[in-house]
């Protein structure tokens, strides 16, 4: 394994890259870590009704997902309850060992906020 695998250790990474953002917030719903700027942006899952899963849900920019779906099939998948929204669903454990890109986490992160946030935090964004 080229990364942590460990849930709590993946959920931490996932957490700082999200509350790195302006107004970002961590509530729980539905039981999981969710975060939001006002609106949800991304919601972290940990086999989900048993899927078995370890990662993530979040919004993506209008049009993006099936493009993204396609670009990796055993990495992102279309989610439950919010893919017919647009929303992309990210596995950080996959079945080859790989180790997520942190850095294109980081980017679908961004992105997943940007997809929700208003107009004046996505500037405070790219002021930064």
């Amino acid at each position: 394994m080229d990364g942590p695998t460990d849930p709590d250790d993946l959920l931490g990474r996932v957490r700082a890259l999200c509350l790195a953002l302006p107004e970002a917030t961590e509530k729980l719903s539905h039981g999981s870590p969710t975060f939001f700027v006002r609106k949800t942006f991304l919601t972290w899952v940990d086999d989900h009704h048993g899927d078995g899963n370890t990662g993530f849900w979040c919004a993506a920019p209008p049009g993006d997902q099936a493009g993204i779906l396609a670009s990796d099939p055993e990495r992102f998948f279309r989610p439950p309850y919010v893919g017919h929204r647009g929303w992309i669903g990210v596995r950080l454990v996959v079945a080859d060992g790989s180790a997520p890109d942190w850095d294109e986490i980081a980017e679908l992160v961004e992105d997943a906020y940007r997809a929700v946030a208003p107009a004046k935090l996505v500037r405070a964004l790219d002021e930064r």
